[in-house]
């Protein structure tokens, strides 16, 4: 298996970054047949570099199936990447083994999509956010029951729920028990995948403002993984934007909605929809559908649907660069 490799945005990690990762990868092996033997590989991350500064949201986006999520549980190494560096307060998480990583885990916590299946049926509220204190030695029943209480009143939660369990409870509520989880912890990292897809738009933007509250109190970093640009504008610093297992482009999110450079990221913000309806809007509609990940176009990957793309495109792979102050590309047209 040839992974080719691809170029670091930053050479050395400076002190502000929490988390650099280099040249991530995860291939998943197919293997048909009674046999098992791996005759392809889905390649669902294929090279993607990107930083987070301490304290800031990085926000990434993209279709479906373009390894958003991928990217988040490889970062946590809930998926074993199949190369490349991760760097968590300067030390490399793919070197850590057992009891070191599990040490290291506790700065680091993910918020899962589903509000009602990440949570146990069969365990109390109490129990499920306690949870990761007994993980990490908190052994002391009294003392996990009052941090709990602590962090329920941080959610908006009653000290009440304690002894409920998931079921009863709405999918707002649901999921400011799986925020209470990933909090108690006190991570300086935290995945959040899809944290607002499931739920009404009224209740959305009580969780994002409660994610942005926690973030002014605790200091917390986030990577925010959404395919919602309205919502992923709202609350990112940076924006990074992936399509099949590639990062196109990141840059701040101001500068990302005002001069998108990369074709694909032009299309994907011509479809947000706006309030006013006399506003006309100049929609980029792409051809095709999204290639398999497991036969990806050689060249740019977004070749077969740009409409600005030119031979150069078809064959040779765009590099990663700065084309601005922060603002990163993977594009041979963009300026």
């Amino acid at each position: 298996m040839n992974v080719q490799a691809k170029p670091s945005i930053t050479e050395a990690v400076p002190d502000d970054i929490l988390l650099k990762v280099d040249n991530l990868v995860k291939y998943f092996p197919i293997k048909p047949g009674f046999l098992q033997k791996t005759t392809k590989f889905v390649k669902a991350v294929d090279g993607v570099s990107f930083f987070i500064r301490h304290g800031e949201t990085l926000g990434l986006v993209g279709e479906s199936g373009c390894g958003k999520t991928t990217t988040g549980r490889t970062v946590l190494r809930l998926h074993e990447p199949t190369k490349g560096s991760i760097v968590f307060e300067g030390q490399d998480l793919r070197k850590l083994k057992d009891e070191a990583l599990r040490k290291k885990r506790k700065d680091m916590s993910i918020i899962f999509q589903d509000p009602y299946s990440s949570l146990n049926p069969r365990m109390t509220v109490g129990e499920i956010v306690g949870e990761p204190l007994l993980v990490h030695g908190l052994t002391n029943t009294q003392e996990r029951t009052r941090r709990v209480h602590e962090v329920f009143a941080e959610v908006g939660l009653a000290p009440y729920h304690y002894r409920r369990y998931p079921h009863e409870f709405s999918g707002g509520q649901r999921q400011r028990i799986g925020i209470a989880r990933a909090i108690i912890s006190n991570p300086k990292l935290i995945i959040c995948d899809e944290p607002v897809s499931a739920l009404d738009v009224s209740i959305q933007s009580q969780i994002l403002n409660l994610l942005k509250e926690l973030q002014q109190k605790h200091g917390l970093t986030y990577l925010f993984i959404a395919h919602n640009l309205s919502v992923v504008k709202h609350i990112s610093d940076r924006v990074g934007v992936m399509y099949l297992g590639k990062m196109a482009e990141i840059t701040t999110s101001d500068e990302l909605y005002k001069h998108p450079l990369h074709p694909y990221t032009q299309a994907l913000l011509s479809a947000i929809p706006r309030a006013n309806p006399e506003i006309k809007l100049d929609r980029v509609r792409l051809a095709g559908d999204v290639p398999s990940p497991i036969n990806p176009p050689s060249g740019c990957r977004f070749h077969p649907r740009c409409p600005v793309a030119v031979d150069q495109c078809k064959v040779v792979e765009p590099e990663w660069r700065e084309v601005r102050p922060d603002h990163f590309v993977a594009c041979h047209l963009a300026k």
